[in-house]
């Protein structure tokens, strides 16, 4: 469960790049006063998208804080696709889509049988919560 949440991960993380640049490519189509609005939502989905990529490598070591840490960037990432599907008609149907996607990643981290994955052994070698 875990490996299939690592891999959509890297997925979601690349489809991250691809919106938040094509989202800052499309502040030519909007009015001037939103096109500053919408520069830093792309800049913003593009860098949480590269963090993402980073931290996916240690949810697949079994990184506890790597899976802390994903669950903060897919906190992040759901407020900048509510953000995304606010300010942009366009993108509406692939910021729904890439939030789905991250519900099935955060629950595959944290519940049980993936949960496990993280869990740490005690000095016996049994694993511990």
């Amino acid at each position: 469960m875990v490996t299939i949440a690592v891999v959509l991960i890297y997925v979601v993380a690349i489809g991250n790049i691809v919106e938040g640049v094509v989202v800052i490519l499309s502040r030519y189509d909007v009015t001037t006063d939103a096109v500053l609005r919408v520069t830093l939502i792309g800049a913003g989905l593009t860098l949480f998208g590269l963090l993402e990529i980073g931290v996916a490598a240690g949810l697949a070591r079994g990184s506890r804080l790597a899976r802390l840490a994903v669950t903060v960037y897919l906190a992040f990432q759901f407020a900048l696709h509510l953000a995304t599907i606010a300010a942009s008609d366009t993108w509406d149907w692939y910021s729904i889509t890439l939030i789905a996607v991250q519900v099935f990643i955060a629950i595959a981290v944290w519940a049980s049988p993936g949960s496990r994955y993280f869990a740490r052994p005690d000095a016996a070698g049994q694993l511990v919560g």
